[in-house]
């Protein structure tokens, strides 16, 4: 049984408690956050996916305002940091210098530099460090994914991929409207597709972006394109400069030689597959979403069970890189090379 500790209880946060709380191999022994409010679990919390919004029972639960308290007193074997992303790297690496592993929400750090410096705590403590991107296990990308493995119906020829929302006002003093703490819409919204591209087809040889500045002049409207000298073309649009009553919406459409798959969350049903023999039809999905798949693949790493190479903490710095490169290439209006 994992004993798990769960630092911040904002969307995330409560999105992982739920996650943790139904898989019967882990155990949640505490939680840790500033706000005072929240350690009562009793309080609304808004977000863009369904799944946060219940109260919590924290019955039971030790609950702390200081990290270092929690990893002194609890006994985890591993945290779930859920804290806003400018405190990504102090938090992990304090965890795993105290002999725990790490599920990290994404994106990993602000800049690449930090990723790396909690890449190298990892490897020097031995510990597991797994970054959420929740999109590699989402049961519609990943049906993406495994179907062009697969070669049934030919290679992917062309690909868009799109994630787009109403600005969120919902987080702990808005802190994900700080360009300086989350990096706008271009490191916290658009790097999922970013990184599901990378996933998909490896890293690019250049990107190009244009970019509308939102809040703070971050890039919180970006489209991009990976360039690919020899593959697919690949675009993906992602932003949070939506009027309020657009919700939130994400979607692909991806073209292989012999079918199309498209993909829409606003749709029902979410994904369809358009051979070009046959007739149009609807996978079966399964019903976990990519957040309590991710954490069950988390669970089973760390229980040493054999799980299937899905993501690593090396390719989570490279979708920051990735972004890093996509916001160059907005404000020079130029494409950017990566390899």
């Amino acid at each position: 049984m994992v004993r798990v500790g769960i630092v911040g209880l904002g969307f995330m946060g409560r999105m992982h408690f739920r996650c943790w709380n139904a898989d019967p191999n882990a155990k949640i022994v505490a939680v840790c956050d500033v706000d005072n409010d929240k350690l009562s679990g009793q309080f609304a919390q808004a977000g863009n996916i369904e799944g946060a919004q219940d109260n919590l029972d924290l019955s039971n639960i030790a609950t702390f305002t200081n990290l270092d308290n929690m990893l002194k007193e609890a006994q985890l074997d591993a945290v779930s940091i859920a804290l806003p992303t400018y405190l990504h790297a102090q938090a992990t690496i304090k965890a795993l210098q105290a002999g725990v592993h790490v599920f990290c929400e994404k994106p990993m750090a602000l800049d690449s530099a930090e990723c790396q410096t909690m890449i190298d705590a990892a490897e020097k403590t031995g510990k597991t460090l797994q970054v959420g991107h929740c999109i590699r296990f989402w049961p519609e990308y990943a049906y993406l994914k495994q179907l062009i493995q697969s070669g049934q119906y030919g290679n992917l020829r062309f690909a868009t991929f799109t994630r787009i929302s109403a600005t969120p006002t919902w987080s702990w003093q808005n802190w994900i409207l700080d360009p300086k703490k989350a990096g706008g819409a271009a490191h916290d919204l658009h790097i999922h597709d970013a990184d599901f591209v990378q996933y998909l087809c490896g890293l690019p040889n250049a990107v190009f972006c244009q970019a509308v500045p939102g809040f703070d002049n971050g890039a919180d409207h970006v489209v991009a394109q990976y360039i690919y000298n020899n593959g697919p073309v690949i675009t993906a649009e992602g932003g949070w400069l939506c009027a309020d009553p657009f919700g939130f919406k994400m979607a692909y459409n991806a073209v292989l030689e012999k079918a199309t798959i498209s993909f829409d969350s606003t749709q029902s049903p979410t994904i369809k597959v358009h051979p070009a023999a046959g007739q149009t039809f609807t996978p079966e999905m399964p019903q976990k979403d990519g957040y309590a798949l991710e954490i069950h693949h988390f669970i089973q790493s760390i229980t040493g069970q054999k799980v299937p190479d899905i993501l690593t903490p090396q390719q989570s710095l490279q979708s920051v890189k990735l972004i890093e490169a996509e916001i160059k290439s907005a404000q020079n209006a130029t494409p950017v090379k990566l390899t």
